[in-house]
């Protein structure tokens, strides 16, 4: 794990050097059909984002599912 973690962060020191408009990052990793995975072996998303990039960034990378970015205002009951 170490080692996963060291090679994400090396890869966002070289994206921040090469574009200064990135400000922020989120890590995906799909496990499994469900989840979307197609390529079936280990493997992480390091995801560029920018300020103003989506209105509201709160919640981070569970804006890629429909009605799930938002979830402090729905209602729990």
């Amino acid at each position: 794990m170490l080692a996963i973690h060291e090679l994400l962060r090396n890869q966002k020191h070289r994206i921040e050097a090469l574009d200064s408009s990135v400000t922020g990052f989120n890590i995906g990793v799909n496990c499994g059909a469900d989840s979307g995975q197609t390529v079936f072996h280990c493997h992480f998303h390091l995801i560029s984002r920018r300020k103003g990039d989506v209105t509201n960034p709160r919640g981070g990378i569970r804006h890629m599912i429909p009605d799930k970015g938002d979830y402090l205002s729905r209602h729990h009951g």
